[in-house]
């Protein structure tokens, strides 16, 4: 019996996928559900698995060829794959010889090297002090060598993947790994912008980044090569080419004595004097501050923004122990760092009771702000000037380009929160424990949203050219606040969710957003957006609308206050309530200021109501 394995729809209008690497050969076994192919699309790129287990028989498409869904990729069956098992086992006789040979040049080289690598051994031995030893580097470089024979020796090149529709370049925001650090597959390489999203490239092998082909701030195509992972990379091949190529010692030794003048030359016999001393020098550092070791490597890998801003708030980074990939330290590292540092000074005049006491402190202090009303832009930025990020340059085309396209007007209402409060606050602690995560607002707002949209499709819609589409589903984009800026990703289908379902989804896309892992198909198909301003005190504000929606909801902080309220009896009282400000904008070419207000008066009856106990 077998199978054949076909090119799986990969998401929403895509029609083709391109074989990038195969991750089985012929003749290997797999089990069900393990990873055969690596494939890429013009949205995402991911891993094929095996529908069934048994042995792949036959390869169908090579890599780099482009399939359509459903084509044949591969055949699987029981028993031995038919005749190419002889080239596997022929391949892999080369591949002993190649190491036969490598082993052999390695021991005459021993021989004839014998007193320099007496004077080395110790240095191999202790692998702490190999960081300025050339030799080090040889013995480093060797295995990387070989791990990339595969690829013709040359290393594996990282090219820009297509991460979105219609997306044919990025910008390198920044390297996350520099040459020479070991990478493991899919480890994070750099991070990188398009117009579309901010996300992070993964390394496609295991190995050591040799060469780092294009620098920050940079903007490539799609296809263009970033990086070398494995092989003799680019900027330090020279070196390791010259050293394994002569395999008679006396031809080596004449360029090292004419070279002896220059520094290269004078670097390569003191680093197999000094690594003796070294560990004796560095055994005291250690114990000193027996915890900075690890922190002081994340430390030499900060980028100047982030060493600026710890010597601006007079932050030591050896004692900061960084959240990014690998332990590096980020911006907001440093600035917990500084407000844990600053929370006793802060504390006191936040404890007078006096405002106008502690106000003339705040210039004194320069870290007066309230907790999670910090500045996405750090104080250390103040009187300098830098290029657009990618992003940034992205929002800002969009914003002036609604306002161009649509007709936009903004209307407010009123609405009392307080029922909604009470379900909320009763509900909460088991919601956590339940679902796994908290149960805020927004959720609520998005229901009463969804029905909202259903009851009146007008506002569920967007214009294209001379015609209005009316959609048929609630796709709710929902704002984020990033460090980049505002993305907003989409919770499909929020009509057909309830209360739990809104919750975990909006918190699934805001925490994929923050942690750059979503998709371009999580940024598309949103027929209206909701913007939560009131999460950082704002009573509203007028939202620029999402192209090419109609409609954008702006909700502002819930505050308690006396309102007058009707009673039972029909009479009048002043009680204390929470209320709360609604915003609507709108694309008033379709959108009638009467539709609007009927639009925010569901929403409004939805949620005073508080019928949310299910």
């Amino acid at each position: 019996m077998s199978e054949r394995v076909t090119m799986p729809a990969l998401g929403e209008s895509v029609t083709e996928g391109t074989v990038t690497r195969w991750l089985k050969n012929v003749g290997d076994t797999v089990e069900v559900d393990e990873p055969l192919l690596e494939v890429s699309t013009d949205k995402v790129d991911t891993e094929i698995p095996s529908p069934v287990a048994g042995t792949l028989q036959e390869i169908l498409a090579e890599e780099d060829d482009t399939i359509e869904v459903g084509a044949d990729l591969a055949v699987i069956g029981d028993g031995d794959a038919p005749a190419s098992s002889g080239d596997d086992s022929a391949g892999e006789s080369e591949d002993e010889q190649a190491e036969e040979s490598e082993e052999s040049e390695s021991e005459e080289k021993s021989e004839d090297e014998a007193p320099a690598e007496e004077s080395s051994d110790d240095t191999q031995a202790e692998p702490a002090p190999s960081e300025s030893s050339d030799e080090a580097d040889e013995s480093q470089s060797a295995p990387a060598a070989q791990e990339s024979d595969g690829d013709g020796g040359d290393g594996t090149t990282v090219s820009m993947p297509a991460l979105g529709e219609s997306v044919t370049e990025g910008t390198i925001s920044r390297w996350l790994k520099a040459e020479g650090d070991e990478v493991e597959v899919d480890e994070p390489l750099l991070e990188v912008s398009t117009d579309k999203v901010d996300t992070e490239i993964p390394s496609p092998v295991a190995g050591t980044l040799t060469k780092i082909l294009v620098e920050e701030d940079q903007t490539v195509e799609v296809g263009a090569d970033l990086a070398v992972v494995g092989g003799s990379g680019g900027g330090s091949a020279p070196k390791e080419e010259a050293k394994p190529e002569p395999k008679e010692e006396p031809k080596a030794e004449e360029p090292k004595e004419e070279a002896e003048p220059e520094p290269k030359a004078e670097a390569k016999p003191e680093p197999k004097e000094e690594p003796k001393p070294e560990p004796k020098e560095q055994a005291p550092k250690q114990e000193s501050p027996p915890t900075s070791s690890g922190s002081s490597d994340a430390a030499a890998y900060v980028t100047p923004l982030v060493r600026k801003l710890a010597g601006d708030n007079d932050i030591d980074l050896a004692q900061v122990e960084g959240t990014g990939i690998g332990g590096r330290i980020r911006k907001q590292d440093v600035l917990d760092a500084a407000k844990a540092k600053n929370q006793p000074q802060e504390a006191a005049p936040a404890a007078q009771e006096a405002p106008a006491a502690s106000a003339p402190a705040a210039p004194s202090g320069g870290n007066a702000v309230p907790a999670g009303l910090e500045s996405s832009v750090p104080q250390s930025k103040r009187g300098t000037r830098e290029p657009m990020s990618r992003l940034r340059k992205v929002i800002a085309k969009r914003m002036v380009e609604s306002l161009q396209v649509s007709a936009q007007l903004t209307t407010v209402v009123e609405v009392d929160m307080t029922k909604v409060s009470r379900v909320r606050d009763a509900a909460k602690a088991e919601f956590q424990r339940r679902e796994g995560t908290k149960l805020s607002f927004l959720p609520f707002i998005a229901l009463a949203t969804a029905e909202a949209l259903k009851a009146h499709p007008g506002v569920n819609a967007s214009v294209e050219d001379e015609e209005i589409v009316y959609h048929k589903d609630e796709n709710l984009s929902i704002a984020v606040d990033t460090e980049g800026g505002l993305i907003t990703p989409v919770v499909k289908n929020a009509g057909d969710l309830n209360i739990a379902g809104l919750a975990r989804a909006i918190a699934d896309v805001a925490d994929r957003t923050r942690n750059k892992k979503i998709t371009p198909d999580d940024l598309a198909g949103g027929t209206f957006t909701i913007t939560n301003t009131g999460s950082r005190g704002a009573l509203f504000d007028t939202p620029i609308l999402n192209q090419p929606q109609v409609g954008m909801l702006g909700t502002g902080s819930i505050v308690r206050r006396p309102v007058v309220v009707n009673s039972e009896d029909g009479g009048e009282t002043i009680a204390i309530r929470s209320m709360m400000y609604l915003a609507m904008s709108y694309d008033h070419r379709i959108v009638d200021g009467a539709d609007a207000a009927r639009f925010l008066g569901t929403i409004k009856a939805r949620l005073e109501e508080g019928n949310f106990e299910a």
